[in-house]
């Protein structure tokens, strides 16, 4: 099996820490490890030879200094930001020119929390063999522990076996009050995005579903090996359709097509301040803290600065987020963190992101 790890994301909800030239994906934010590395040491187990990056192509420097491992041409660049539909489809065509085309593949986010690492091999083995013995798409999935608006969610029915579950449906990012009914009627578990499927039968789903996108794709892949390879990847990447695999593929295909691998490996996006929190305190009412911290009555909180020689004190705080960098504070309410992305989208407006 053929892993492609995705390192192009942004996560504009992590800032000041997360930025648009090192987003948090190369950021330590559970670990000693940045998420990426993480993720590394996730799949490695495939081997060197087994494992892609698809990246943003300013990121290629920060690629090779954190995964040193990974040979370059594994390294897919992306020339423009077009979404997860034209970056998966991209690396699959890559895929096909090195692996058989009923070679299986896995798509894995760089940015994602997995606490129990066997679990999610015996999920991902799982899938690879459903993926050879049926063609399907299949996707691994986690039960969702309370109702998150930030998240997908997918309708789920009856067991095909022990390990196996009916796919029945989407729903992307349900409002607050949608979300609670998911969780009290039990059919539904959160979209981790991890896919894992034949390479050929993806491409196939790309000629039927998005056949716009498919095109540019075998544009790009008859240009491979040419002196004009580069120049036709950058204008026919950038002319796909700026959509995410799950409209693009996923709520097309016929449900059926469709297997959910359920687990529970402690799965978490950590695409918040507070869902770090959570992921990294051991009880709700102590603080997750970075370098220095001397803290009165203070509670639940995340204190972080990157400065060592720095100290950050609180008194009577609950419940608050504190992330000092070299230029920017932020200050927050924990159960406002995913408002985080607010400021960053007023910063651009001013021209002062960086």
């Amino acid at each position: 099996m053929k892993a492609v790890i995705l390192a192009g994301g942004t996560g504009t909800r992590l800032w000041p820490l997360s930025r648009r030239e090192r987003p948090k994906q190369f950021q330590k934010l559970t670990s000693d490890l940045t998420m990426l590395q993480e993720t590394y040491e996730r799949v490695k187990y495939l081997g060197d030879e087994n494992i892609y990056i698809a990246t943003n192509e300013n990121f290629f420097d920060d690629i090779v200094q954190q995964l040193p491992n990974i040979s370059h041409d594994h390294i897919i660049l992306e020339p423009a930001l077009r979404d997860t539909a034209t970056c998966i489809g991209y690396a699959a065509m890559r895929l096909s020119l090195d692996a058989d085309p009923d070679e299986v593949m896995s798509i894995i986010y760089a940015d994602h929390l997995v606490k129990d690492n066997q679990q999610f091999r015996e999920k991902l083995e799982l899938a690879e063999k459903v993926a050879r013995d049926e063609r399907s798409l299949n996707i691994i999935e986690v039960k969702a522990r309370f109702p998150n608006v930030n998240l997908g969610w997918v309708k789920v029915g009856e067991a095909i076996n022990d390990d196996v579950l009916e796919f029945k449906g989407f729903t992307e990012k349900p409002d607050l009050e949608k979300a609670k009914e998911f969780m009290d009627c039990g059919d539904y578990l959160w979209n981790t995005g991890m896919y894992v499927w034949r390479i050929d039968t993806i491409l196939e789903k790309y000629q039927k579903h998005v056949p716009d996108t498919y095109d540019k794709l075998m544009k790009i892949k008859d240009s491979i090996g040419t002196k004009e390879e580069n120049a036709k990847v950058r204008e026919h990447y950038s002319a796909c359709e700026k959509i995410s695999i799950d409209y693009a593929i996923m709520e097309k295909v016929s449900t059926d097509e469709v297997k959910i691998i359920p687990a529970d490996f402690g799965w978490s996006d950590v695409g918040t301040w507070e869902s770090i929190h959570d992921e990294l305190a051991p009880e709700s009412t102590e603080n997750v803290m970075h370098r220095k911290h001397i803290g009165i009555d203070t509670k639940g909180s995340v204190i972080r600065t990157d400065n060592p020689n720095k100290i950050i004190a609180t008194i009577g705080l609950d419940d608050i987020v504190v992330v000092d960098t070299e230029d920017a504070l932020l200050i927050c309410a924990k159960n406002r963190s995913q408002d985080v992305k607010k400021v960053v989208e007023k910063l651009k407006e001013e021209g002062k992101y960086l």
